[in-house]
C-alpha cells in the first residue's frame, strides 16, 4: 500500500520544499494539499467536523504554487490537490495550471477535486450553490477539451471554449473517458457523486474513509454501469489518522493508496509525526 500525506500548509508551517524533500527521502508516495482562497469572517456555514473552524483554513498556501515548489525539489514524489475547488476557478486558467504542473513534474500530478462546503467562500466567487455540481461537471468537460491532443471545442451550460491550441498537454495519457492528469473526486457517498466519478474521473477520494465496506459495492456498480474497466477504479481514503487495523481493513478492500493527515505545524512537529507514521510505510 502506498502511503501519502496531506497537510494544511500555511505561512506559519513547515515549507513546501522542506516537507517535499523529507517525504521523498523517507519513502512516502505523495503530498496532497487542500485549497481555500479565503474564509469570510461572517460565516453561516458550519464547519463539517463540528466546533470552531480551525485557523489554518484561512491561511492556506495556494496549492498549485506550493506543489510547483515541491515538484522542483523532488523526482519521484506524487503531487496532488485535496481538493481543488473547481467551481471557484476560471476553467481555462485552471486547465493551464493543471497541465503545466503535470507536464513539469513528469506526470506526477493528481487532480483531487471537490464541490466545496463553505457557502460564503463559494458565493464570493459567484457560485450558485444549488448548481455547483453541474458547474464543476461542465468545467471538467471544458478542461478535457483543452487537454485533448487535437483542438476540440466545448459549448456547455456554464462556459464555452473554441477549438484551441492549448499547450502544454498533461503528461498522463487518456484513459477511457478521462483526459488529463489522474483525477479523483472527493465527497460523501451517493448516486450523484458516483455518477460524476464514472463519467470523468479515475476514482474516489473519500475523506476519512468511513463506511467503505458499504459504499464500495455501490460505487463499483455505478462504475460498471458507466462502462468503465472494473480493474481501473481507484479509491484513496483521504486525511486518515492511521492505525494498523484501519490500514489492514483498507488493504482487505483492495485499496492501494491511503493519504494520512499531518498537523498544520512547524518543521519539528511535522517531522516527529512523519517518524511515527514510518511504521506504516
Amino acid at each position: 500500500m502506498r502511503i501519502a500525506v496531506t497537510i494544511f500548509l500555511t505561512d506559519e508551517t513547515i515549507t513546501p520544499t522542506a516537507l517535499a524533500r523529507e517525504l521523498e527521502q523517507r519513502g512516502y508516495a505523495g503530498l496532497y494539499l487542500p485549497e481555500h482562497t479565503h474564509i469570510p469572517v461572517e460565516r453561516a456555514t458550519p464547519y463539517p467536523a463540528g466546533g470552531d473552524l480551525p485557523p489554518e483554513y484561512g491561511r492556506t498556501l495556494d496549492p498549485f504554487v506550493a506543489l510547483g515548489q515541491a515538484a522542483a525539489v523532488t523526482e519521484r514524489l506524487g503531487l496532488g490537490t485535496g481538493v481543488t475547488l473547481v467551481a471557484q476557478h476560471d476553467p481555462i486558467g485552471l486547465a493551464k495550471q493543471v497541465a503545466t504542473l503535470d507536464h513539469l513534474s513528469g506526470g506526477r500530478f493528481t487532480l483531487g477535486l471537490g464541490f466545496g462546503w463553505n457557502v460564503e467562500e463559494a458565493a464570493d466567487h459567484g457560485v450558485r450553490w444549488r448548481t455547483r455540481r453541474e458547474l464543476v461537471r461542465d468545467r471538467m468537460a471544458l478542461m478535457r477539451a483543452l487537454w485533448s491532443e487535437e483542438p476540440v471545442a466545448h459549448d456547455g451550460e456554464f462556459a464555452s471554449v473554441r477549438a484551441s491550441s492549448a499547450h502544454p498537454k498533461p503528461a498522463q495519457k487518456p484513459r477511457g473517458p478521462v483526459v488529463g492528469p489522474r483525477t479523483l473526486v472527493g465527497g460523501a457517498a451517493g448516486p450523484k457523486l458516483f455518477a460524476h466519478i464514472g463519467e470523468y474521473a479515475d476514482g474516489w477520494l473519500p475523506i476519512g474513509g468511513r463506511g467503505l465496506s458499504e459504499s464500495l459495492p455501490v460505487l463499483r456498480a455505478a462504475w460498471a454501469d458507466a462502462g468503465r474497466d472494473p480493474a481501473a477504479l481507484q479509491v484513496v481514503p483521504y486525511a486518515v489518522l492511521p492505525t494498523p487495523g484501519k490500514l489492514a481493513h483498507y488493504a482487505a478492500l483492495g485499496i492501494e493508496e491511503v493519504v494520512l493527515q499531518l498537523p498544520p505545524a512547524g518543521e519539528t512537529e511535522v517531522l516527529r509525526v512523519l517518524d511515527a507514521y514510518a511504521a506504516f510505510l
